[in-house]
């Protein structure tokens, strides 16, 4: 009678421990997601412990930037030029950010999350499929910090337009194509960058710029930024605060710059209507490897007069 017992207790053991290696094992529920690419949009990405995620994006990788390398792992492969692979590498819940950059100058902001391994049920996102809506090209009316530099503004003339539509400026060809600056005064030392005479129309700035790699290796540029900076309020600390400005569009000869390579460009953005008098208006220009420390050169906050100096 002891014997059967024991059997019958062994037997109930060992389904409760299968039943809860079941339930340890068990598979979390698993989708697929399509995302219309828009700069402006932050995507949460589920990952999870013992899992990958693959974000696939509609051009080619130039970098991936991770907020908590400790947490999370971030993968690319030249072979798969368009794949970016995230992991959890922490058994514990964690949250971070992550930026991936095109080599078209499109940026994808992701918020990635894990539950750890305590919740089996969690959703996991096994793909992130970047989706083109009609074009890639961001309309002028968004306000964005990435817009498309790929259109061909010189083919349009002016006949096709009405002489009463109102057009901005950045729709201008011989605004958006980049001319060489002739005798620039460079900013910075390693990756130098300079601005030109400002051209304005109904709140609308275009500034030509040129930056040049001074440093001995070859550098790859961010997408220009403009920010309105002045000094702290605060007697006790020296702070700057600065206040980001939407670009509208711009254009750029190359991002991709060899030692003692320049390149030309122009930046399109609505003015702010007033600042402090000690704040500036500045174009801010970083490479890929070191976004935290861009080059600063100051802007013209009022455009000068056609035909007069700057």
């Amino acid at each position: 009678m002891n014997k059967c017992l024991s059997l019958v207790h062994l037997i109930t053991t060992c389904f409760l421990i299968s039943l809860l290696v079941l339930a340890q094992n068990e598979l979390p529920q698993a989708r697929i997601m399509n995302l219309i690419a828009d700069p402006e949009q932050v995507t949460v990405l589920h990952v999870r412990p013992g899992y990958v995620s693959s974000v696939r994006v509609l051009e080619e990788v130039s970098s991936v930037v991770l907020g908590d390398p400790g947490s999370f792992k971030a993968e690319h492969s030249e072979a798969e030029p368009q794949l970016v692979f995230f992991k959890a590498t922490t058994a514990k819940s964690a949250q971070t950010n992550a930026l991936i950059t095109t080599k078209g100058g499109r940026e994808i902001s992701l918020s990635l999350v894990s539950n750890g391994k305590a919740d089996h049920s969690d959703v996991v996102d096994y793909v992130l499929n970047c989706e083109r809506p009609r074009s890639f090209l961001i309309a002028s009316a968004h306000s964005s910090f990435v817009v498309g530099d790929t259109r061909n503004v010189a083919q349009e003339g002016p006949s096709s337009r009405s002489s009463s539509e109102k057009q901005p400026i950045s729709q201008e060809p011989q605004l958006m194509r980049p001319d060489r600056l002739e005798n620039p005064r460079w900013q910075g030392k390693l990756l130098r960058v300079a601005v030109g005479q400002t051209t304005e129309k109904e709140q609308e700035m275009a500034v030509p710029f040129a930056v040049l790699n001074a440093s001995a290796r070859t550098v790859e540029l961010l997408p220009p930024q403009v920010q309105l900076a002045g000094n702290s309020k605060d007697k006790h600390r020296k702070a700057i605060k600065a206040e980001p400005v939407a670009i509208k569009d711009y254009s750029i000869t190359t991002r991709r710059l060899a030692p003692g390579a320049r390149a030309d460009g122009v930046v399109v953005f609505e003015r702010p209507s007033f600042k402090e008098s000690s704040e500036r208006l500045l174009l801010a220009v970083a490479q890929a490897e070191e976004v935290d420390r861009p080059v600063l050169a100051p802007m013209a906050f009022v455009a000068p007069i056609v035909g007069g100096a700057k």
